[in-house]
């Protein structure tokens, strides 16, 4: 199957709507929430309170620092915290990933319930308008593309079309498409905007965002011979 047909089919991880909850229904049952982004450039952490309010810190340094040195200056203990929630992505494959390790260490010392949204779907409620699509790069000529009434695909560059918007300080390989504008990747912002909106999921296993599991092939190993001489 050619790579364009192959990437059509691959379609939206679908979020059953009832396994999905809102940041004001997880602060009134959680709070005091640790919220983690590492999925752009910029490292973003917040502490959230039961009443919405937040302290936020950032960090540009890479994730393995960024979010630590994030943590350590909101100054609280960590014990207290009766709930985590991050970002899976897309974006950042090794930022998520650290994220996510960094959850799965604090949860075996002390288990608490963790919480994943889509960084794409954040901005798209965000903005609450059905003909924006919001990208980001997916590398191999293909984009990671969100909007609110189709879900989350990953499809050809050659197929993005319609108003788009990129996160601001997400990376890309690909040469932007024509007309692409930039939005805020602001959480202090985007979140207060969508608290209503049903953008996370618990999650027992942090980690990235895959639109579908690996596949791996099997291979027979075989004992290297020289050739025969004549």
């Amino acid at each position: 199957m050619p790579d364009s047909a192959r990437l059509r089919v691959v379609r939206a991880r679908r979020f059953v709507k009832e396994e999905m909850t809102s940041l004001r229904q997880l602060l009134a049952t959680q709070a005091p929430v640790l919220l983690l982004d590492a999925a752009s450039m910029r490292v973003q952490a917040g502490l959230l309170a039961a009443d919405g309010s937040a302290r936020w810190q950032t960090s540009d340094e890479e994730a393995g620092v960024g979010i630590f040195r994030c943590v350590e200056a909101l100054g609280f203990d960590l014990n207290e915290v009766r709930g985590f929630a991050f970002c899976e992505g897309p974006g950042s494959v090794l930022g998520v990933r650290t994220t996510a390790m960094a959850l799965r260490t604090w949860r075996a010392l002390a288990l608490r319930p963790a919480f994943a949204y889509c960084s794409l779907a954040l901005v798209a409620h965000a903005h609450a308008q059905q003909d924006i699509a919001v990208i980001a790069d997916a590398r191999r000529d293909s984009w990671h593309h969100y909007t609110i009434g189709g879900g989350l695909q990953r499809i050809p560059a050659a197929e993005l079309s319609g108003h788009l918007i990129m996160p601001g300080g997400f990376r890309h390989w690909s040469p932007l498409p024509a007309g692409v504008m930039t939005a805020s990747y602001d959480l202090a912002d985007l979140l207060p905007r969508t608290a209503r909106s049903e953008l996370f999921r618990e999650t027992e296993a942090p980690d990235a965002f895959l639109h579908e599991e690996p596949g791996y092939a099997t291979w027979t190993p075989h004992v290297h011979r020289a050739p025969a001489t004549q």
